[in-house]
């Protein structure tokens, strides 16, 4: 697959992303090039997984749980499309919808009724209800700024342990 650029792609969900080039020097990226495309597509979806592993064990750590919803949504999700592998850590599903809000908290808002009539909020019943906001827990870029070394070392360690299976001696990865 000549002309591919072998970078890892880390994004924390659809909050925010950032790229990091992994090369394992000249002979690495030379090696990876001159393989069937199936072959270093496979290998790379698998190690970039590996690192993103990593950054969702950190996000599931820092997530302050109330319900677990939020901290059981976060997963890895890798796509390979015209040459390039990415993968990413999301978070969120129909249970657990509000990660944003915990992110980077909310402002002072009002809460109105979607259809006529009134809240209600156990015994009762309101118009209109003021909310003080929520103050921001982050809990995606932290991981994402203290663990981007351990990810990367976790996806050289993959792509040598997975051509080392094919009797590849390969060189160590360095990160730019």
């Amino acid at each position: 697959m000549a002309g591919n650029d072998h970078r890892a792609v880390f994004n924390p969900g659809a909050i925010m992303a950032d790229d990091r080039n992994i090369t394992g020097g000249k002979a690495l990226d030379d090696f990876l090039k001159s393989l069937p495309a199936k072959i270093e597509r496979n290998i790379m979806r698998s190690a970039l997984r590996q690192g993103a592993n990593v950054f969702k064990a950190e996000v599931r750590e820092n997530i302050p749980v109330d319900s677990g919803e939020l901290r059981r949504s976060v997963r890895v999700v890798t796509k390979a499309k015209s040459g390039r592998v990415t993968a990413s850590v999301r978070v969120g599903n129909k249970r657990a919808w509000y990660g944003h809000m915990v992110e980077f908290g909310t402002k002072p808002h009002k809460i109105v009724p979607k259809k006529k009539g009134a809240l209600v909020i156990g015994q009762t019943r309101a118009m209109v209800v003021d909310h003080p906001g929520a103050k921001a827990h982050p809990f995606i870029r932290p991981a994402f700024d203290t663990k981007p070394d351990a990810a990367i070392a976790a996806v050289g360690a993959q792509i040598r342990k997975r051509l080392t299976a094919e009797g590849i001696n390969v060189p160590a990865a360095e990160t730019d």
